[in-house]
């Protein structure tokens, strides 16, 4: 089937990537998703090289993909001097193993390598131990392979945490470890719930969103503070919060963690501590990278994390960012094809989000652009009616000095 291949940089491992079309996936979501999986690999301090994929109707339960396919796969890896083959779901320890031996280099699998990113960003204590725990948690079942494998690894990508400096082959000894683990999580977790309980009279809104969607960008725009933000996905993982003032009315301003597709589960409750932000919120900002062909389902990934954490239902400033980079095709007149989404300019996309009723008492819609400030004050408008609204509902007696 189809193969992509990637610029290159010396000095850097180099992987080659592999995803399926399904029944469940068809051909331009498994193209998007290995997009993302590229983006996750550069991250991650890889360059994508190649990529690979197959048409099956379910993944083959002992290699992923068929055997001639892996075959190829092998040939280019042997003949590319390639590191790694990093594959777009979820892995089996017998998979891993059986295609280990025909590929002869070390496999990783798209949840293994999220975690790397995690425990390469994590840098408090307690991102540290979340990403620690989801990595145990997910090796676990994986032990008989995974630790007789890294006994013959030196570092790289997918080698960050559990076993890189001592092999474990006892189970029980991992138990206990996950165990530690579970136990020093609650003990910061306890600090965090202090902490928010002496923030809890004040107004609180979290910035939500799918990674790279700009919220870190948007937090700095509002509060005026330094936040780390990059064109990387996951560039924050640790809760940052900030306290803001308009117009005499203080709120607190959290940015926490940017959601994917296909996000390990073992990460997500490992990390539903540092999510209470926003599950705590009461007003979140949603935002948006507007500029993704594929920014609704972007939306829908956000939206279901939001309700798996019981985070829904919640007074909602939906921001689409990245105005200044939206582009799209215009139809030729002779044109009779349907139109698509692709096809709309940004009034026309405009206008479709707001007469499609998604726009409520709850749930209120702007389009900005926060690299370029273009409608910033418009935004901050109507987050500081939002707010306002909270706050004198909790305060009815406050008089503005």
């Amino acid at each position: 089937m189809n193969q992509k291949t990637y610029s290159t940089h010396k000095d850097q491992e180099r992987a080659v990537l592999v995803g399926l079309i399904t029944k469940d996936q068809n051909e331009r979501e498994a193209k998007e998703y290995l997009e993302e999986l590229a983006f996750l690999t550069e991250t991650a301090g890889a360059i994508p090289v190649k990529s690979y994929t197959q048409r099956l109707s379910s993944p083959d339960s002992r290699t992923y993909i068929g055997t001639g396919k892996l075959n190829e796969v092998r040939d280019f890896v042997k003949e590319n001097n390639i590191n790694i083959v990093i594959f777009d779901d979820e892995l089996s320890g017998s998979q891993i193993k059986n295609i280990e031996e025909v590929l002869a280099c070390r496999i990783l699998d798209r949840n293994t390598l999220i975690l790397d990113i995690f425990a390469k960003r994590a840098r408090t204590a307690q991102a540290k131990t979340q990403v620690e725990l989801a990595q145990y948690k997910y090796l676990l079942p994986r032990l008989t392979r995974m630790w007789t494998h890294l006994e013959k690894q030196q570092g790289g990508i997918g080698m960050r945490g559990p076993g890189e400096s001592e092999i474990e082959t006892d189970r029980r000894v991992i138990k206990e470890k996950l165990s530690r683990l579970k136990e020093k999580l609650k003990e910061i977790e306890k600090q965090s719930i202090t902490q928010r309980k002496q923030r809890s009279d004040m107004i609180r809104v979290a910035l939500t969103g799918y990674t790279n969607a700009g919220k870190s960008t948007i937090m700095n725009l509002i509060s005026k503070s330094d936040v780390f933000a990059e064109n990387k996905l996951f560039a924050t993982l640790d809760t940052t919060v900030r306290k803001v003032v308009y117009d005499n009315i203080p709120f607190l301003l959290s940015d926490t963690v940017g959601f994917i597709r296909k996000l390990p589960h073992d990460l997500v409750e490992s990390f539903k501590s540092t999510l209470d932000e926003v599950r705590e919120a009461d007003i979140l900002i949603h935002v948006v990278d507007i500029s993704h062909p594929s920014f609704e389902d972007q939306i829908n990934v956000v939206n279901q994390t939001l309700v798996d954490i019981g985070a829904s239902n919640k007074p909602t400033i939906l921001v689409f960012n990245k105005i200044d980079a939206y582009s799209y095709i215009q139809k030729e007149e002779d044109d009779l094809a349907p139109m698509t989404e692709i096809n709309l300019s940004l009034e026309d996309l405009k206008r479709s989000w707001l007469n499609k009723s998604h726009e409520t008492d709850e749930i209120k819609i702007i389009f900005v652009s926060a690299q370029t400030k273009e409608n910033l004050d418009e935004f901050k408008k109507v987050l500081m009616e939002m707010v306002k609204e909270k706050f004198f509902i909790r305060y009815p007696n406050y008089l503005l000095g």
